[in-house]
C-alpha cells in the first residue's frame, strides 16, 4: 500500500507539473495586419524595381521608376510653344522711349518760344519789333503744344496696344502651362513611391515587364504593430471593453508561450458563427462576437500565426 501511494503521489505531481506550462485564456484568434496593395499609377515599362519580399521600406521612398520617355518629350513640346510665344512678345520701351525723346525736345523748344514770345512783346511796345513777328511766334507756339499733345496722345496709345497684343499672346500661355503642370504630375506618377512604413510581403511584378494603371505591384503591410482577431462567445462578452489593456499570448513551443500586453480597439456589434477554421460541428454552431486587439511586435509576431487572449 505503501509503495501504491507513493507512486500516486508521484504521478500527482507529474500532472501539477504539467499543468503548471498550461495557460488559462479567454479567447484565440489569428494575428493580422492591415494590408496594402500599391499600384501602377501609369502605362509603361518598369525601368527600375529593385525591392525583395521582406524588405522594410520607408514611408514615401520611390523604390521604383515606370518609363515615362514619351511623356517628358510631351512636356518639352509644350515649353517650346510657350517660349516660341514669348518671343512674340513685344516690349513697348524702346517705342515709347523714342517718343518721349521726341516730346522732351518739343517741350524744350515750346519754353524757348514762350521766352522769345515776352521778348517781343517788350520790343513791339518799344516800336522795336513788329505785330507781325510776334504773330509768327504765337503760331509757333500754338504748333509745338499741338504736338505735344499729339506725342502724349501717341505714348498712351503705343502702351495700350502693345499691352494688348501681349495680353492675347499671355491669354495662349496660361493654357499651355496648365497642360505642362498635367503633364509634369503624369510624369510624376511614373515613379513608384511607397506609400506607408513597412515590410513587403508580396512582390507581383518585375523589372523589365510591362505594366498598366491599376495593376498591382507589390503588398506592404506595417508589422510594427499587428491586430489579434479573437472571438469571445456572448457570455465572456461582459469582461471585454474598449481600450481595455489585455495579456496577449503566442505560441513558442511545447507549452511555451510568449506574453505581450495588448490594447483591445475593436469589438464587434454583430454576431456571427464561429470561423470555419474551427472544424468541430459544435463549435462551428456557436456565435461568437469579433474583438481586435493591437500588440505591440517585437518581431517574433508573424501573419496567420495563432494567438491567445486573456482578458
Amino acid at each position: 500500500m505503501k509503495k501504491l501511494f507513493i507512486l500516486a503521489a508521484g504521478l500527482a505531481l507529474v500532472a501539477a507539473g504539467c499543468n503548471g506550462h498550461k495557460i488559462v485564456t479567454d479567447a484565440s484568434g489569428v494575428f493580422e495586419s492591415d494590408e496594402v496593395i500599391v499600384s501602377a499609377e501609369q502605362n509603361g515599362k518598369i525601368l527600375s524595381f529593385p525591392i525583395q519580399e521582406g524588405d522594410t521600406l520607408a514611408k514615401y521612398a520611390v523604390i521604383g521608376q515606370i518609363d515615362m520617355s514619351n511623356t517628358i518629350i510631351q512636356k518639352q513640346q509644350i515649353q517650346a510653344t510657350i517660349a516660341a510665344l514669348r518671343q512674340k512678345t513685344t516690349n513697348p520701351k524702346p517705342q515709347i522711349e523714342l517718343v518721349k525723346r521726341q516730346l522732351i525736345v518739343q517741350e524744350s523748344q515750346l519754353e524757348q518760344q514762350l521766352r522769345e514770345k515776352t521778348r517781343t512783346e517788350n520790343l513791339l511796345k518799344a516800336d522795336a519789333a513788329t505785330q507781325k513777328q510776334l504773330d509768327d511766334i504765337n503760331s509757333a507756339i500754338d504748333q509745338l503744344q499741338k504736338q505735344i499733345a499729339v506725342s502724349k496722345q501717341q505714348i498712351a496709345l503705343d502702351d495700350s496696344n502693345i499691352e494688348t497684343q501681349n495680353r492675347t499672346i499671355y491669354s495662349e500661355q496660361a493654357p499651355l502651362e496648365m497642360s505642362a503642370k498635367q503633364v509634369q504630375d503624369n510624369i510624376d506618377k511614373g515613379r513608384i513611391v511607397n506609400p506607408l512604413r513597412g515590410t513587403v510581403l508580396t512582390k507581383y511584378a518585375l523589372q523589365g515587364e510591362m505594366t498598366t494603371t491599376g495593376k498591382a505591384l507589390y503588398k506592404i503591410a506595417n508589422l510594427d504593430t499587428v491586430t489579434l482577431r479573437a472571438y469571445v462567445t456572448g457570455s465572456d462578452l461582459t469582461k471585454v471593453k474598449l481600450g481595455q489593456t489585455c495579456k496577449v499570448y503566442s505560441d513558442e513551443g511545447t507549452d511555451q508561450y510568449r506574453e505581450y500586453t495588448g490594447t483591445v480597439y475593436f469589438i464587434s456589434d454583430k454576431s456571427e458563427f464561429t470561423p470555419k477554421t474551427i472544424q468541430t460541428r459544435d463549435e462551428r454552431a456557436n456565435l461568437v462576437y469579433a474583438v481586435k486587439i493591437r500588440v505591440k511586435n517585437d518581431g517574433y509576431l508573424k501573419l496567420g500565426m495563432y494567438g491567445e487572449v486573456k482578458f
